[in-house]
């Protein structure tokens, strides 16, 4: 069935405060839930994050006290969602358990996103990021086995393949070259709005869990690997956020965010298995109604525009938290050499890529290859989870033979 949501009305804004029973949400048991019911956790955590910020970063730029006093207002319900949504994340699960599904969402969200994506520019903005949290799960797989002497499959349960994939000492590269060209606007098809604003959005949350996560650890390497992983997600917000157009007004981002919300709010209601998240997922949705029509509001009295000229007319297909393991692996085969060169990609490492690796990895290995130094040398083997040989021929070996 389809559904506009402009054409729906949520809950009305006065109604939608909690009290602290109804915010104390029961977790989900990491032991028996849906791997991808926490994935699912995890991406509205970071759409909330972002609404929260973007919000801040609108009032600090509006001189009108009235729409300030509204955007305060949407925001307060905004944190309640992000405190409801997050603390739905069990507190027996340990930072690492957390990271690697954290990675799992990058994997599968970025996946499916490359897949559903209609304009080729962004598709290959997306396929180019997946290869490299790909790797990253795989790196901190191997830490996790090192550290907490547990395998990655208990959290990924499967769906997710861990092998490598462009190899993250390779992911540090001048700044310049992480900046990608947006979208126009006023020609890009909506989807497209949503999925840069997804993605972007997830990368920010995972930036920001490894920059204040990492020094909780008291072993060096992992703090080490979360210093280095946590700048390479700095890089990776660089580049999705540079897909969005900076000629967006803010009224017009504010609509965009709110109609993100519903969609993803509506897709994640469509497929969640676990009635009690369901049943968030739901209210979420609608009380994001509501907060659509009052930035629509926002959109007509201050931008002269109607929303519709600028939102789908329905919600599209829902976005799908699914294995995409033949997909990646087509991705590994055809694209694991590329690097990016201003805002195009090219598979020769040049001057300026050259150079930025020269001044960040100096004559000692990166954290991420002494991680699995590390791992070769307590375990003999590197750690993996693959359904079959790796699409690679020479990444076929473990660790200590293809690194050679």
């Amino acid at each position: 069935m389809t559904f506009n949501p402009l054409e729906q009305r949520g809950i009305p804004l006065d109604r939608q405060v909690r009290n602290w029973r109804e915010l104390n949400v029961t977790p989900i048991d990491p032991d028996h839930c849906d791997p991808y019911t926490r994935c699912r956790i995890i991406t509205m955590n970071g759409i909330e994050v972002e609404a929260i910020l973007f919000s801040h970063q609108f009032a600090r730029h509006c001189p009108d006290l009235a729409v300030k006093q509204q955007l305060a207002q949407v925001r307060y319900i905004e944190a309640q969602q992000q405190k409801a949504v997050n603390w739905l994340l069990p507190g027996v699960s340990s930072v690492l358990e957390t990271t690697i599904a954290y990675e799992q969402v990058a994997v599968d969200l970025t996946a499916w996103v490359a897949r559903a994506e209609p304009d080729p520019y962004l598709k290959q903005a997306y396929q180019f990021g997946v290869l490299e949290d790909f790797d990253h799960l795989y790196r901190y797989s191997n830490l996790y086995e090192m550290i907490e002497h547990r395998k990655a499959e208990k959290i990924v349960d499967g769906l997710t393949e861990v092998m490598p994939g462009r190899p993250t000492p390779l992911h540090h590269r001048d700044p310049v070259d992480n900046v990608r060209e947006p979208y126009d606007k006023t020609r890009t098809n909506p989807l497209s709005k949503l999925h840069a604003l997804t993605i972007m959005a997830a990368e920010q949350q995972t930036m920001n869990f490894y920059m204040n996560v990492g020094p909780t650890y008291m072993e060096p390497i992992a703090r080490r690997l979360y210093q280095e992983i946590g700048l390479v997600e700095e890089e990776h917000v660089t580049h999705y956020e540079s897909l969005v157009d900076p000629g967006e007004t803010w009224w017009e981002q504010l609509v965009n965010h709110e109609y993100n919300e519903c969609y993803l709010y509506h897709s994640f209601m469509e497929q969640e298995s676990d009635p009690k998240v369901k049943a968030i997922w739901e209210l979420h949705l609608n009380m994001e109604l509501e907060h659509l029509h009052l930035a629509c509001d926002l959109m007509r009295r201050h931008d002269g525009r109607d929303p519709a000229q600028v939102l789908a007319p329905e919600l599209p297909n829902v976005l799908t938290f699914e294995p995409n393991k033949n997909y990646l692996r087509e991705l590994i085969a055809d694209q694991l050499d590329l690097t990016t060169l201003g805002t195009g990609y090219v598979r020769e490492a040049h001057e300026r890529f050259e150079r930025m690796q020269q001044a960040i990895q100096g004559d000692a290995p990166a954290p991420s290859d002494q991680v699995m130094e590390d791992h070769q040398a307590a375990f003999g083997r590197d750690y993996r989870l693959q359904d079959g040989d790796h699409p690679v021929p020479a990444l076929r070996q473990d660790w200590n033979h293809w690194s050679k």
